[in-house]
């Protein structure tokens, strides 16, 4: 299933198979340092995905501590990683055009196979808070 979605990635954006994988793996590692819900369901829905983040965030050298994690959380926090994936992603020898390919091919695959109908644009994988205004209410008070 990861290999499928590594090869989709790959035919939708011209890189090769290695260059997807490591692309993947700092898309997921983000979304899952942000604590997208979105990120939970694909690695429950999708084995070795987790792995696949965990992987590119040491390899990164991404937080790991409760402390940071939960920093990375907070609106600030949630800003400063979605930047760092741009970073990254640029820094593994992708360009703009790559990069909007690449986020569209992982959502549709997701909703191919997996019927994830969530995925409508970049910020539900990475930076969305799930929470309706009345949910976000709540949580506050």
């Amino acid at each position: 299933m990861l290999k499928n979605l590594i090869k989709t990635c790959a035919d939708a954006t011209g890189m090769t198979q290695v260059k997807s994988r490591e692309a993947l793996g700092i898309v997921l590692n983000t979304a899952e340092r942000q604590g997208s819900p979105l990120a939970e369901a694909i690695f429950r829905k999708m084995p070795g995905a987790r792995t696949l983040s965990a992987t590119t965030g040491a390899e990164q050298g991404a937080a790991t501590s409760v402390i940071a994690r939960l920093i990375e959380q907070t609106p600030g926090g949630r800003r400063h990683v979605g930047e760092g994936m741009f970073t990254s992603l640029h820094k593994a020898g992708l360009g703009h055009k790559e990069i909007s390919q690449l986020l569209p091919a992982i959502s549709k695959y997701m909703q191919i196979t997996y019927g994830m109908e969530a995925f409508g644009h970049l910020g539900d994988l990475v930076v969305a808070d799930m929470l309706t205004g009345a949910q976000a209410t709540a949580v506050a008070a």
